[in-house]
Formats: C-alpha cells, structure tokens, sequence
C-alpha cells in the first residue's frame, strides 16, 4: 500500500501544472540542505575543540545545558519551514482503502523528513568526537537514542503546533519568557534541565523513557487523524451572531475598492490570515536584536538595514508573499469578470503599502536607541518602491492555492510560511544591502542609507511602468495559475 501512495506522490508532483517553478525551487533547496548538512557536521566535529579551548569549560556538560532550548527552537523551526501530513484524501476515501493505511503514510512522511534526518549529522559527529576523547560508548549511544527519541517528540508535537495556533503562540511564550529571565539572571532553566538531558549518559537505560513518549506521541497523533479522516470533517458550525461591514470609506479609491474590502474582510475573518496579520506584527520587535545591541553579532549598519527592511515589511513578507494565492478560491470566477489585472495588482499594492506606513509609524520607539534607527524609515521606502514590486511579480509564479477552510480537516495545509516563500524572500533582503554596501564603503554610512532610499524612491517613481510588466506577467502566466488553483495536491 505504501508503494501505492508513493507512486501517487510521485504523479502528483511531475504531473503539477507548476512541475517546472517547483522543480527549480527543489533544486536550489537540495543545494541549501546540502550546505545545511555541511554546517552540521562542521559544528559537530568542531564545537568540542571549540568549548573546550574557546569557553575552557566542559563541553558534553555545555550541550548538555544548551539542549532544551535546542529543542525549543527546533520546534519553531519546523513550525514555519515543515511540511504537515498533507494528502488529497477525498478521491481515496471512495475507494477500497483503509483509513489506517492513508494516517500512517501521512505521518510517515513527516518521519523521514530532512528536519529530522538533519540533526543527525550533528549528533553522530560529536558522539565521535565524545568516543574519540574516552566517553564509553555504550553511554554515548544511550544519549544519541534519548536525542532521537526527543526530536521525534519534537516532530509529532509540531503536527499539533500546526493544528493548534494557541499551543504555538504558547511555545513562543515560553521560549521568550525563559530567555529573557536567564539573560537578566533571574531564573536559569538550564540548571534543571541538565540533569535530565546528562541522566541518559549516566543512567543508559533511561534513554528509553524520550522513546516510549515518541511512542505516545505517535498514538495521539495518529488517534487524532484517524477520528477526523472523513469527508465532511469540520463541516458543522458554530453559529455566531451576524456582523456585516460595508467599508463605505473605501468607495474613495473607486474600481479598487472592491478589491481591498475583500482583502479586509479576509484579514478579520479568517484564521489563517489573522494568523500573517499578527506575524506581522511580531516582525516589528525584532528589531530589538539589532538596536538595543544585546546582541554583539548584530552591531553594524548592515544588520540595521536587514532590520529596517524586516521591521517595515512584515505585513508585505508575510501577506504579500501569497498574492494572488489568498484569491485562489474565486480566482476563476475574478478572470471570467471584466476586471482589468493592474487594477486588482494595484489593490494589493496600497494595501501592502499601507501596512508598511502603520509599521514604520509603530515602530518610532526605536529612536530611543539612536539615530540609526531611520534604517527603519529607509527600509520602508525600500520595501514600498520596490519590494512590493518584487513580491507582486513573484506570486505570478508561485502557483501554490491556498484552502482557507483546512484549517477545520485533519489534512490540510496549515503553513503560513513555507521553504519556496524564504527562497524569494532571500534576494528581497540581500539587494538593499548590497546597494548600501556601495554606499558605506564609498562615502560612509549616511550615504549607504541613501542609495537604499534613492532606490525606494525610484520604484515609486516608475510605479505606472513596473506595474505595466507585471500586468503582463500575470496575462502571460494566467491560464497556468487557472490549472494550478484547479488542482486540489
């Protein structure tokens, strides 16, 4: 049966009208695990040398102290970058087929996923190094099996992240909460966990408890698909009290305006789109990292243009990024009506820049930390002359529907962030820092800062002209994306 599914994953991604975009994607994605593979295995053979030489410090006792945020934010990780057990079950729900055998290939496929193949490649490298300087190595395997047994937790416990946005957001808050108390040396979590993570060494048959609740683990998660594996699953409702919202105020921008009413709408009324609303809001404080300088990496003019970008454009990296899939539902519907495509490009348009001015505007309070701060300012006049422009283009390749009712079945898409979205995500945040890298490096900083607005102001500028391309972009790629939203995988 599981050769089964397999052939039929393997049709499902030769035979996709958006075979060749994502292809492409896949292929820049080996050569970044690949990198990924080598940093961990660098690290792996090298962080022992390192503590023990850099630190002075023991460093089995070290790794063992850092692992419960290694944890942490490896289920943070996974939160925004893994694949959930996605698979179009209605077509075999009609056939002879048993509900167990569909459950656990779904989950299966998150087994062998990279994320968990990934930390292998660390571990096995220290466990030799540990070996090598005169650890047993019966000990030693003991705790390689307590970590694996911890990192598939970590993957079952990701499946209902994804499903619960409350046990996320709770998550965050613990790492938060944990992080800053050790900072500021109030409470050091590290000093109970130490012992339970150093107890699989000393004690091998304990390294058996992490893999018994993998085992847990998988039961629930695999009871919980199983109970929610049927056709109308979600179907039924919650009747609530009926608001209605007419948006007269947006009658000003006059064809657009029906356009943007449907995207407020979709903003308020919707779980997964609350859910990039208020991601968006959390990329503002990240600026904290970078000019409050509590962290010593990130003290530079360049780590502030990185910010100021982040900061300002949180809403178009977020929302932007899924332009027009958030339409993908009606899309057929828009292309059959009279509606001119800059129109409904333009729409977004102000939308994204519309959030880009309310986020720079929040984001004042980073003045307090000096004057380099206007990178945020700077970064908002990048993100809306051309970033915007960048991101609306993209998303007429990104052919990738979005299934705003999932979130009530048991397999579905529940990523609000996936790896093809960070791949263009990536040139959108180096370009402005290698134009202000001309700039630092000729006249000094103030002059970096300005090329990077001069840019900004320059899309903005040649806004009607950029929107003339992308409108043809969208017309040439139009009946591909019409296939695309058409397939249900």
């Amino acid at each position: 049966m599981f050769k089964y599914f397999i052939s039929l994953e393997w049709k499902s991604f030769i035979r996709s009208a958006s075979f060749k975009t994502n292809l492409f994607l896949k292929i820049m994605m080996v050569f970044g695990a690949l990198w990924m593979i080598a940093s961990f295995s660098i690290i792996g053979f090298g962080v022992y040398f390192m503590i023990e030489d850099g630190l002075k410090m023991e460093p089995f006792q070290v790794v063992n102290q850092v692992l419960i945020y290694y944890m942490l934010f490896d289920l943070v990780f996974r939160y925004f970058l893994q694949k959930m057990p996605v698979m179009n079950i209605k077509p075999l729900m009609y056939l002879p087929i048993k509900r167990k055998g569909i459950v656990n290939f779904a989950i299966g496929k998150t087994m062998i996923s990279f994320f968990n193949c990934l930390h292998a490649f660390f571990f096995i490298p220290f466990s030799i190094v540990l070996i090598m300087e005169g650890f047993p190595v019966l000990q030693v395997l003991a705790w390689n099996l307590a970590i694996l047994g911890w990192i598939y937790c970590n993957n079952f416990l990701n499946i209902f992240v994804n499903n619960k946005n409350g046990v996320f957001f709770g998550v965050i808050g613990v790492i938060v909460v944990l992080v800053g108390l050790q900072y500021y040396g109030i409470f050091d979590i590290t000093q109970f966990t130490y012992p339970i993570f150093n107890s699989f060494y000393a004690v091998p048959y304990l390294a058996f408890i992490p893999v018994i609740l993998m085992v847990v683990f998988y039961k629930i998660a695999f009871t919980y698909f199983i109970k929610n594996l049927y056709l109308d699953a979600g179907l039924s409702v919650k009747h609530d009290l009926a608001e209605t919202q007419d948006y007269t105020w947006l009658n000003r921008f006059g064809s657009m305006s029906t356009f943007l009413k449907n995207d407020i709408k979709l903003l308020r009324r919707n779980k997964r789109s609350k859910t990039t609303l208020f991601m968006s809001v959390l990329f503002i404080f990240y600026g904290l990292l970078f000019f409050t300088g509590s962290v010593e990496a990130y003290d530079g003019p360049f780590w502030r243009i990185f910010a100021g970008i982040f900061i300002s454009g949180g809403f178009l990296f977020t929302f932007g990024q899924f332009v027009p899939s958030w339409d993908s539902a009606y899309y057929p519907l828009m292309m059959s009506q009279n509606i001119r495509y800059k129109e409904y490009i333009a729409s977004k348009w102000y939308l994204m820049v519309i959030a880009t001015i309310v986020s720079t505007l929040i984001s004042v309070f980073y003045l307090y930390w000096g004057w380099q701060a206007y990178a945020v300012v700077v970064g908002a006049f990048y993100n809306i002359g051309v970033n915007s422009h960048f991101v609306l283009w993209g998303g007429a390749y990104i052919k990738t529907p979005i299934d705003l009712t999932t979130s009530k079945k048991a397999f579905g898409d529940k990523q609000a962030f996936n790896a093809k979205t960070l791949l263009l995500t990536i040139p959108k945040l180096l370009l402005p820092m290698a134009i202000y890298a001309v700039g630092h490096f000729t006249l000094g900083e103030v002059f970096g800062f300005a090329l990077v607005a001069i840019a900004g102001l320059t899309g903005l500028l040649f806004k009607n002209k950029v929107f003339d391309i992308i409108e043809k972009v969208y017309k040439s790629e139009k009946y591909k994306t019409l296939a695309a939203y058409k397939q249900n995988n």
